[in-house]
C-alpha cells in the first residue's frame, strides 16, 4: 500500500519556456541546481539508486534514478494550495520500457518513471489518497486504472510505449481538475509529492532522468 501511496525572478530564468512572468511560482524540486533539500527516502522492496548528475544531453544537472530489482522512492511533505497554484510541471526522461507485464496485476505493478501526489488522510490514514502519473508499458497514453495494491491509489498513464524513449518530455498537469475528474474528489490540499523508478515486482531494470518540479499558478 505504501508504495503506491509514496508509489512532491530567479525561476523564471530557470523555466523560461515553462511559465509565465504573471505566474505564481512554487518549487518543489530543484534538482538543477543540485538541491535535494527536503526530499526523504522511502523503501519498499530493493532500493533504486537516486544520484544528482549531468545530464550528457542537455548538460544540465537532473536526478536519475537507476533501479535494479529493486524499488524506493523519494518523496517530500509539503502542503499545496491547489486554490492558489494547481497546475504541477515535471519533465523526465528515460532509456526504455518495460516488455511484457501486466501494471493492473501485482507482479506487474512497476514503472519506469511515475510522479504522484498525495493526500493526506491524517488519523483516518485509510483515506489517504494518491495519484500517480506514469510512464506506461501496457497501458496507452490518457488511460486509468486502479492500482492492484490499494483502492486508494490511481494510475495514469501521461506518457505510454517506446516513442518518446530518450527524449525529455515535459509535462503540466491541473491537479484540482485531474483529482476531481479521476477521483471524483473536491481536493483544495495535497500534503506530498513522491517521484520513483521501480522493478521489484518484474524484477527488470531501468534508467530514468528526473528534472526540476514546480507548481504554477496558471
Amino acid at each position: 500500500m505504501f508504495k503506491s501511496l509514496l508509489a512532491v525572478t530567479s525561476l523564471l530564468l530557470l523555466f523560461p519556456h515553462w511559465a509565465m512572468a504573471n505566474e505564481t511560482i512554487l518549487p518543489v524540486a530543484e534538482f538543477s541546481t543540485g538541491d535535494l533539500l527536503g526530499w526523504e527516502t522511502k523503501d519498499f522492496d530493493g532500493t533504486t539508486q537516486y544520484e544528482l548528475v549531468i545530464d550528457t544531453h542537455n548538460k544540465k544537472k537532473a536526478l536519475k534514478a537507476t533501479s535494479v530489482d529493486g524499488a524506493s522512492g523519494l518523496f517530500r511533505e509539503q502542503r499545496i494550495n491547489l486554490l492558489k497554484t494547481p497546475w504541477l510541471n515535471w519533465s523526465w526522461k528515460t532509456s526504455s520500457s518495460f516488455k511484457n507485464i501486466n501494471e493492473n496485476s501485482k507482479a506487474g505493478d512497476d514503472f519506469v518513471a511515475r510522479i504522484y501526489v498525495v493526500v493526506d488522510g491524517g488519523f483516518f490514514f485509510w483515506k489517504t489518497l494518491a495519484l500517480n502519473y506514469v510512464w506506461s508499458s501496457s497501458h496507452q497514453k490518457g488511460e486509468q486504472w486502479a492500482n492492484p495494491y490499494t483502492s486508494n491509489a490511481t494510475m495514469f498513464a501521461v506518457e505510454a510505449g517506446e516513442t518518446n524513449l530518450g527524449v525529455w518530455r515535459h509535462y503540466k498537469r491541473n491537479i484540482q481538475q485531474d483529482l476531481k475528474i479521476l477521483l471524483g474528489k473536491n481536493i483544495k490540499f495535497i500534503d506530498a509529492i513522491a517521484i520513483m523508478t521501480d522493478t521489484d515486482d518484474s524484477g527488470l531494470q531501468a534508467t530514468t532522468y528526473f528534472g526540476d518540479i514546480f507548481f504554477t499558478s496558471e
